[in-house]
């Protein structure tokens, strides 16, 4: 199951109470105060991870509790501090506080953390209200709440490449001959109902990650089919490849299939018809018009774009295109070679959290 949203909520430990406690020992009279202080509540840390791609476990698991301290002993023992909960979210994640709608992070890439929910800080003893005045203090401090919120997770897919097109424009049945995702695959529009993600190994330890969405219709900015939910998925890719069935059993115009998506995708975000777009004529196996390959081709090169056609069935055609893939790839990374080199530090979230008890 692909679950791409999900709204939790993310409740920090409570702090443990101080204790009241007195020293007693032989030969020790008046041994004074020897209350414990609470342990700190552990506190709710996301992380960010590449092994995972889906927020499906969210919907089974919609509260996320860290460990509540413990109560501080008499002997001045300390309670011991809750266990931190750390919780694995997909690298693309963006958390948003539900209440307000604001962004409060966005994992734009693995191993990066942000403290969720601060632990409550720990009860102090009875030890600490020793005083001139007061030897013998019979109270002690409670331990405070933890923080708790509602966010709502939505996730934004990591990949290099996104394919776009109309409905049966042969997305499914690409991206499972050039890797090894295995997506549903029928002759029937919208037979993709979720993104599918697939690694195409290009040797020599050169690879790059396509994305698949669902189908596009004209209105779909509108909420046409299945609307444009997943256009979001394709928003971080760094290159589009745009896929126009070129058979005859679509009925449609070629020419005027590609300007359709292109104008959805325009709606959707004003950056998507900025990247970088790879055009191609797909099922020219079963392509009994040339003419409409040719006139999709001219188009491609008035606005400057590159065009392949291609057959996923026979393989026609799949060589070159994917080599043109893997040199836009390549060329995109470089250009964000300084993003690459200097990869956004990991936040010691754990430690802010100690200090904020001390």
């Amino acid at each position: 199951m692909f679950v791409d949203e999900a709204v939790i909520k993310v409740k920090a430990g409570k702090g443990g109470n101080g204790c009241v406690a007195f020293r007693r020992e032989k030969f020790v009279p008046r041994g004074g105060p020897a209350g414990g202080d609470g342990g700190n509540g552990g506190s709710v840390v996301l992380r960010s991870t590449a092994r995972i791609n889906t927020l499906t476990k969210f919907r089974f698991q919609p509260e996320q509790r860290a460990q509540n301290g413990r109560h501080g002993e008499g002997s001045n023992c300390t309670g011991r501090s809750g266990r931190n909960l750390v919780v694995e979210v997909p690298a693309g994640t963006l958390v948003y506080d539900r209440d307000t709608g604001e962004l409060l992070r966005d994992f734009d890439g693995p191993d990066q953390e942000f403290l969720a929910a601060l632990g409550g800080r720990g009860g102090r003893g009875n030890t600490h209200f020793r005083s001139s005045t007061n030897r013998a203090p019979r109270f002690a401090e409670d331990g405070t709440e933890g923080q708790s919120m509602t966010l709502n997770l939505q996730l934004k897919l990591l990949a290099d490449v996104g394919l776009v097109g109309f409905p049966n424009a042969g997305k499914s049945t690409l991206i499972a001959r050039i890797s090894s995702a295995r997506p549903k695959i029928a002759d029937y529009p919208f037979t993709t109902l979720q993104p599918n993600l697939g690694v195409v190994d290009m040797g020599e330890f050169d690879s790059f990650l396509v994305a698949d969405i669902p189908g596009l219709i004209e209105g779909a900015h509108e909420g046409h089919g299945l609307g444009d939910r997943f256009l979001r998925h394709i928003e971080r890719t760094k290159i589009l490849v745009h896929l126009v069935d070129l058979s005859d059993l679509s009925g449609r115009d070629a020419v005027d299939d590609f300007l359709v998506i292109s104008n959805e995708l325009s709606n959707f975000s004003p950056g998507l018809p900025e990247k970088p777009c790879i055009v191609a004529g797909t099922k020219i196996d079963a392509m009994q018009s040339p003419e409409r390959r040719a006139a999709l081709h001219r188009h491609c090169e008035s606005e400057g774009l590159a065009f392949h056609g291609v057959s996923a069935v026979t393989g026609e055609g799949i060589g070159p295109l994917l080599r043109e893939i893997s040199e836009c790839v390549r060329e995109a990374r470089e250009a964000a070679g300084d993003a690459l080199q200097q990869p956004n530090p990991v936040d010691d979230v754990l430690s802010v959290a100690k200090e904020a008890h001390t």
